[in-house]
């Protein structure tokens, strides 16, 4: 099911690989373009967005492979899972954004999908480089360390 937090997410699908394989710039929130089925199947929590990515496209942001299963009950109105869907963002963003991903190695990484408190569907993507393997091993080495860190200060404290 869907995760519930303190103060009123619900967060749907997270993208944890996304911090591992890319270094992430800035984030922004996005609305996502719906059809109804998708919004009763985003309530079951079988969403993924592991494999997703997004992309400018004549002045319009669109999210691309991300799965969100049929809902069984919508019958003959129900959706096609992997359908690319339309990000909603403000043009000055759009613009920003593009110009972002036309440089060398970006691209948009969604990182996580969620209901927010008014119940609306979001999704937080990042602007994102792609890591080399030696920056891969140096993330791991740093989140290790920080694991050995805090339990020899609770060990000791």
């Amino acid at each position: 099911m869907v995760k519930k937090k303190e103060d009123g997410f619900k967060i749907i699908a997270d993208n944890r690989k996304a911090r591992y394989a890319y270094a992430i710039g800035e984030t922004l929130e996005a609305g996502i373009m719906l059809m109804g089925s998708e919004v009763k199947s985003l309530r079951g929590g079988k969403t993924t967005i592991g494999e997703s990515y997004a992309h400018a496209k004549d002045g319009e942001l669109w999210l691309v492979n991300c799965y969100i299963p049929e809902y069984l009950q919508a019958n003959r109105q129900n959706h096609e899972p992997k359908r690319t869907r339309k990000l909603l963002v403000k043009k000055r963003e759009i613009a920003r954004l593009s110009a972002a991903i036309q440089r060398e190695g970006m691209t948009l990484i969604p990182l996580k999908l969620y209901f927010n408190a008014q119940g609306k569907a979001k999704l937080e993507i990042g602007v994102a480089k792609g890591k080399k393997l030696h920056d891969k091993r140096e993330t791991e080495k740093d989140r290790d360390w920080a694991r050995d860190k805090a339990r020899l200060l609770r060990d000791k404290g």
